[in-house]
């Protein structure tokens, strides 16, 4: 049997299937519950080791573990790479055969499918992240109210032990010391939940050599080298460190057309939470250290801003070699 081209419009509730010859022809479409017991009735009548793409969207995990225990091999389509063009008419039907024509002519723009096990530990770190923010929300909150009675924090961080005995000095109206009492006790949780999750992190990462050498660079530490080693993951995939650096979004656009060309800002495209941490790395940076100089080299030149992003894609380039060698050899001592 000719082997089939599968496409999957993978929604919430209910996922439409369109299956196609490798001449191109239409095989079958049918719509079924989002359910693993479904997904692989459906399957069945690909065949064997059919070629199957799904769109990175929500809630994809499941879908893609069961499609390769299947024995499909499973193409992850990119959100942003395929071109879907202006299409008047948009349904599942549609999304789905686009996407299997798309695979069997060999021009789907595709995403990595990562591993359980990275799956597992990006979970923890962007979780980890994802409460941070909320927990600078409600520090933003006790500042706001604060303000309100034109109190001025007396420490720059005002949950410190100094600035922690300036709020149990307040005397505010009642409503206002309410709620102020409430954030300070809904941070104390967030603190200890942030904790016990960068304890969980370090221990599934501690024997990782790449996690390990990623805190050798100047302004890197744990929580930066988790980071980095979650969100990129097999760092084998890229050939090289300037494509590491342009999937992270640190890269200007490139327009060209016949013999104009322009370049702008940096595309801001991969993963925001890695672009962060690479970004945030370099202001993290010793002084005295090679990355400070360049930073400082360049923001006399072309601004703070510009500094920071291009200073990161140098640091991102010592993330590569760190990831694959499992040793930061540029920061080793020259041989005599």
């Amino acid at each position: 049997m000719k082997r089939q081209y599968v496409g999957i419009d993978l929604h919430r509730r209910s996922s439409t299937i369109y299956r196609m010859s490798e001449d191109g022809k239409t095989l079958g479409c049918v719509r079924v519950p989002s359910r693993p017991l479904e997904l692989a009735e459906a399957l069945a009548e690909a065949g064997d080791a059919p070629e199957v793409v799904i769109e990175s969207g929500y809630g994809w995990y499941w879908a893609a573990d069961v499609l390769e225990e299947l024995g499909a091999t499973v193409h992850l389509a990119h959100p942003l790479g395929n071109d879907w063009g202006n299409r008047r008419v948009k349904s599942d039907e549609r999304d789905a055969k686009d996407l299997a024509a798309m695979l069997r002519l060999g021009r789907l723009a595709e995403s990595w499918i990562a591993p359980p096990e990275v799956r597992g530990i990006r979970e923890l770190v962007r979780y980890r992240a994802k409460l941070v923010q909320l927990r600078s929300g409600l520090k933003a909150q006790v500042h706001s109210v604060m303000a309100k009675h034109g109190v001025l924090p007396e420490r720059a961080d005002m949950f410190g032990p100094g600035g922690q005995a300036q709020l149990d000095a307040l005397a505010l109206p009642g409503p206002y010391m309410a709620r102020i009492g409430s954030l300070r006790h809904l941070i104390e949780l967030y603190d200890r939940e942030v904790t016990v999750l960068e304890r969980e992190i370090h221990k599934a990462l501690k024997d990782d050599p790449g996690y390990k050498a990623l805190q050798q660079i100047p302004g890197i530490g744990r929580t930066y080298a988790a980071i980095f080693v979650a969100e990129i993951g097999d760092v084998s995939r890229f050939s090289s460190a300037e494509k590491l650096c342009s999937w992270a979004g640190l890269t200007p656009k490139h327009r060209q057309s016949d013999t104009k060309l322009v370049r702008g800002r940096i595309t801001k495209q991969g993963s925001t939470l890695l672009r962060w941490a690479a970004i945030e790395a370099t202001a993290k940076c010793r002084a005295g250290t090679k990355l400070q100089a360049d930073y400082h080299r360049i923001a006399e030149r072309r601004g703070k801003a510009k500094a920071h992003v291009a200073v990161a894609r140098r640091l991102l380039t010592l993330v590569y070699y760190g990831l694959r060698d499992g040793e930061i050899r540029a920061l080793s001592p020259k041989a005599a």
